[in-house]
C-alpha cells in the first residue's frame, strides 16, 4: 500500500488540490454512506461525494444493472445508432421534467451539460439568423470548469487564469432576502438593451457560491421578464435534479419554466458520469433542417454509453419509489429542525436548508470564499471525527446520500455543535 500511495504522490494530479497537499485518503471499499478505509476506518460521506450519490454505494440494484449492460454491450458511437438504455432513460426524464422539455442530449458530466446548452441556446439564434449574442447570469454563479460554463459564471479564484479567452456575460446581482428587486431590475434594463439571447441560472440554490439559497417568486418574475423579450432561460439543475431541494427538480417549485435545463451528479446515482441536457420543442425546431450548418454539430466519444445510462435508468426507479421520497422528506425536517436550534449561536452567521441541503455560516473575520482559511480547519475537524464534509470557505453544508438513517445524521449534526462550541 505505501508504493501505491508514492505511485499516486508522484504521479497523480487531484482536483482542486495543490500538488503540495497532504496523501489522500485510501478507499479500499464503499456501501451505503460509508467509505471503508485502510485499518477498518469508516467515514460518512456527508456530501454525497461531491453530491452525486443519490441511493448510497454499491446500491446492490444499480450494481446489477451494469453488470447486467456490461454483458451485452459496453458502448457503441451514439451518432448514426440507438440503443434501449439511452432510449428508456430520455423516456425516464421526460416523464419527470417540467412539461414544457421535448428533447433530450447527451454528454459527458454537469459542465459538458451546461456547456451544451449554452452552445444550443447560441446556435438557436444563429440558426434563426437573429442576431443575439449577450448571456446573462446572476453574481457569484458556479456552472462548470469548461470554457464556455466558466465563461458564464462568476470571475475569481477559479477562472483569473483564463479571464482573458471566457466571452463576455453580463451578471445580475444575487437575489438576496429583502433585495431581489434591485436584481429583477438590474435583470430588466439588460433585457431592454436588446441583443440577449439567454438568462442561465442555478435555481433557489447557489451550490459553489455557498450554497446560498433564493425564492421561487423571483425567479419566477425574472424568467417571466426574460420570456416576455423572447429570451431563452437555461436551467442549470446540475447540483439541485433528482430530488436534492425537496422536489424532483427545483424547477418543480416555479410557475415559469426554464427553455433549457442541464443535468448530471445525481443523473446515474453516483455511479458513472453522464450528462444530459434537455430542451423544449420550440429550442429544437431552429434544428430541424437538412441543412449541415444548421446542425448541431457537437458530440462526446462517450456519448449516451450504455453503461451510464443502464445505471441512471436503475437509479430513477429508485428515485420513484415511495421510500425515496419519504427519506427526501425525512431529512428535509430534520435539516430544517436543526437549522432552527442553531438560531442565535454566536458562531453562526446563518443557517439555512432547503430539502436535503443543509448550509451553516460560520462567524469569521474574512467574508464567505471558497479560499478562507478556515475551510481547512473545518475539512480536517471532521475528518478526524470520521465525517467527510467539505467546506465551501466558511460555510459548512450536508449533502447525505437519501439513505442515510436519523441516528448518522445525528452524528453529523452532534460533531457541529461540537465544532461551533469549540470541543
Amino acid at each position: 500500500m505505501d508504493r501505491l500511495a508514492e505511485i499516486d504522490r508522484n504521479h497523480i494530479w487531484h482536483p482542486f488540490t495543490t500538488l503540495t497537499g497532504s496523501s489522500p485518503i485510501f478507499v479500499e471499499s464503499a456501501a451505503g454512506v460509508y467509505l471503508h478505509c485502510l485499518g477498518g476506518r469508516r467515514i460518512i460521506d456527508a456530501i454525497s461525494s461531491w453530491w452525486v450519490n443519490l441511493h448510497g454505494h454499491a446500491h446492490p440494484d444499480i450494481v446489477h444493472a451494469v453488470a447486467e449492460q456490461a454483458a451485452k454491450m459496453e458502448h457503441v458511437i451514439f451518432a448514426g445508432f440507438t440503443h434501449e438504455p439511452a432510449i428508456t432513460l430520455a423516456q425516464n426524464l421526460l416523464h419527470i421534467l417540467p412539461r414544457n422539455q421535448s428533447h433530450v442530449f447527451y454528454s459527458d458530466d454537469g459542465s459538458t451539460a451546461v456547456e451544451v446548452a449554452l452552445k444550443m441556446a447560441i446556435q438557436y439564434w444563429h440558426n434563426r439568423g437573429i442576431p443575439r449574442k449577450k448571456i446573462i447570469a446572476i453574481e457569484g454563479a458556479y456552472h462548470g470548469d469548461t470554457f464556455g460554463s466558466m465563461s458564464a459564471g462568476a470571475r475569481g479564484l477559479f477562472t483569473d487564469p483564463f479571464s482573458r479567452y471566457l466571452f463576455p456575460t453580463d451578471f445580475i446581482p444575487f437575489p438576496e432576502e429583502g433585495e431581489e428587486e434591485k436584481s429583477v431590475q438590474a435583470l430588466d434594463d439588460l433585457l431592454r438593451g436588446g441583443g440577449v439571447g439567454a438568462f442561465i441560472f442555478e435555481p433557489l440554490l447557489q451550490g459553489a457560491a455557498g450554497m446560498r439559497i433564493y425564492k421561487p417568486a423571483v425567479l419566477d418574475r425574472m424568467i417571466a421578464l426574460a420570456h416576455r423579450h423572447n429570451v431563452l432561460c437555461i436551467a442549470d439543475e446540475v447540483l439541485t435534479g433528482f430530488g436534492r431541494t425537496g422536489k424532483m427538480f427545483a424547477c418543480d417549485y416555479l410557475s415559469e419554466k426554464p427553455d433549457i435545463i442541464a443535468l448530471s451528479k445525481g443523473l446515474t446515482g453516483g455511479t458513472l458520469p453522464l450528462g444530459a441536457t434537455s430542451c423544449s420543442d420550440e429550442v429544437a425546431s431552429a434544428f430541424r433542417s437538412d441543412e449541415l450548418s444548421k446542425t448541431f454539430l457537437h458530440g462526446h466519444s462517450y456519448t449516451a454509453n450504455p453503461l451510464a445510462c443502464a445505471a441512471a435508468n436503475a437509479s430513477f426507479r429508485l428515485l420513484t419509489q415511495p421510500s425515496c421520497k419519504e427519506n427526501i422528506e425525512r431529512i428535509s425536517r430534520k435539516h430544517a429542525k436543526f437549522v432552527l436550534s442553531l438560531n442565535g449561536h454566536s458562531g453562526v452567521r446563518r443557517a439555512r436548508s432547503l430539502g436535503t441541503v443543509l448550509a451553516i455560516e460560520l462567524e469569521t473575520e474574512e467574508s464567505t470564499q471558497y479560499a478562507n482559511p478556515v475551510r481547512k480547519k473545518i475539512y480536517e475537524y471532521f475528518l478526524e471525527r470520521n465525517i467527510l464534509l467539505r467546506p465551501l470557505g466558511n460555510v459548512v453544508y450536508v449533502l447525505p446520500p437519501y439513505v442515510i438513517s436519523d441516528a448518522e445524521l445525528d452524528q453529523i449534526y452532534q460533531a457541529i455543535v461540537d465544532f461551533l462550541s469549540g470541543k
